[in-house]
């Protein structure tokens, strides 16, 4: 490869195929590409609704007990410098208490590994197991960083079906006939993203069972714990750690509505201790000393955000969830081409079906994504960002006007592309 000046070769000049392969995986790459196609002067607001993250409306702000916490951490001026078993011991022990409220054992500091939000849990995990010749079972569809890091990594990713007709529960023959002696890990998502699913203890037990079978780790990304809405309630994997091993990934980001203070946790839900004798307990130990530690403040924070936090504002911001994954369930329903095969039940999110036969001038997903932005400044995250081409991924965790207001957009935009044959019913 030529580089500079005088055809001279850099050193440097060869990329980092690992890299690039990840990054592929990104959302951030397919939300990019929409967000170019906008026209910035354009006459009516952006409305996002494509990715989760509801602070950016009034009506999610977090609880005020989460922001005195922070704010009385850093007047005391105590957590301005490094991190030390000062600040850490006493937001790993509540973190700890917080977990084991819905556990039938209880964990301790030593079970807990604090990190900045739930995306550095999963690069964690990834770079830990990550090496020649593994390969990890992830979900289709699937939040995309899983894949990105375990990639990243050069694990061999083996994507397992989730079955929209079943609610979207987890093809349990196929993550057999998918494991092998090379298979280190099955990751799963409950609450579901994207798909707004919330799995049953059935479910979840016969998940166990298959993967203790199978001789495999459990990663459990619950990062949307306990914000659920529907009739199933939220049953943390951990419950079942005396069947198999779990690691259970979370952070206060989702139920807080603070995504931005990125303080999350890696906990070792094994009472047999299954992965101290392996010696994982080790390298996550040793992993993390290559790694930055959470803001010292919001550590600091921590004890008192998850004992003070009134269940009152757990509640409202439930209910503002069930409020809103109804409004957009009863619009998606009167789009003719577009239909949702599974009402969402938790997390911020649903998986919809794109039927393109039934629109002009639209070929994919992203040509719709695409041109959705350029007539409605609506954005949606296309299907294919997920590995679910000709899907579509909506947020409904944002203000019900403004839901309401990009939902009806997308109405009139797919009206305006719809085929003549159909333009009658929808």
């Amino acid at each position: 490869m030529e580089g500079g000046r005088g055809g001279k070769r850099w050193r440097f000049a060869t990329p980092n195929l690992a890299v690039a392969a990840a990054g592929e995986r990104s959302i951030q790459r397919y939300l990019l590409q929409l967000h170019a196609c906008l026209d910035e002067h354009g006459p009516r607001p952006v409305i996002l609704l494509s990715h989760g993250d509801p602070s950016s409306s009034a009506c999610f702000r977090t609880a005020p007990e989460a922001e005195e916490a922070v704010a009385a951490a850093v007047r005391s001026g105590d957590y301005n410098g490094y991190t030390s078993p000062a600040t850490s011991l006493p937001a790993r022990r509540a973190v700890a208490e917080y977990l084991s409220c819905d556990l039938p054992y209880k964990l301790c500091t030593d079970d807990i590994f604090l990190t900045s939000g739930c995306t550095q849990a999963i690069e964690i995990v990834m770079s830990v197991f990550g090496q020649p010749g593994a390969n990890i079972l992830l979900p289709k569809p699937g939040y995309p960083k899983h894949e990105a890091h375990a990639v990243f990594h050069r694990m061999e990713v083996r994507l397992y079906d989730l079955v929209p007709e079943r609610g979207w529960e987890i093809d349990v023959e196929a993550v057999k006939a998918l494991a092998d002696e090379n298979t280190v890990a099955i990751v799963i998502t409950n609450p579901n993203n994207p798909c707004g699913n919330v799995y049953t203890y059935e479910h979840l037990s016969k998940i166990a069972d298959t993967a203790s079978k199978l001789r495999l780790l459990v990663i459990a990304d619950e990062v949307y714990g306990h914000l659920v809405y529907g009739c199933t309630p939220f049953v943390p994997m951990g419950v079942f750690g005396e069947t198999v091993p779990v690691l259970t990934l979370g952070a206060i980001s989702k139920r807080w509505v603070v995504p931005g203070w990125r303080f999350g946790w890696i906990a070792i839900c094994d009472p047999k201790g299954i992965l101290k004798e392996t010696k994982v307990v080790d390298s996550l130990r040793s992993f993390q000393n290559l790694i930055t530690d959470p803001a010292t403040f919001i550590q600091g924070a921590i004890p008192h955000i998850m004992k003070n936090t009134n269940d009152e504002f757990f509640r409202k911001t439930v209910e503002l969830l069930k409020e809103t994954s109804e409004i957009c369930y009863g619009e998606i329903k009167e789009i003719k081409c577009i239909t949702c095969p599974h009402k969402p039940e938790g997390s911020f999110f649903m998986m919809v079906k794109l039927d393109i036969s039934q629109l002009l001038d639209i070929c994919d997903d992203i040509d719709f994504c695409s041109k959705l932005v350029k007539e409605e400044s609506v954005v949606l995250l296309p299907g294919r960002a997920l590995g679910m081409e000709n899907w579509l991924r909506i947020t409904f965790a944002l203000d019900p006007p403004r839901l309401k207001q990009g939902l009806e957009r997308v109405k009139s935009f797919c009206r305006r592309h719809q085929s003549h044959a159909n333009q009658c019913q929808i």
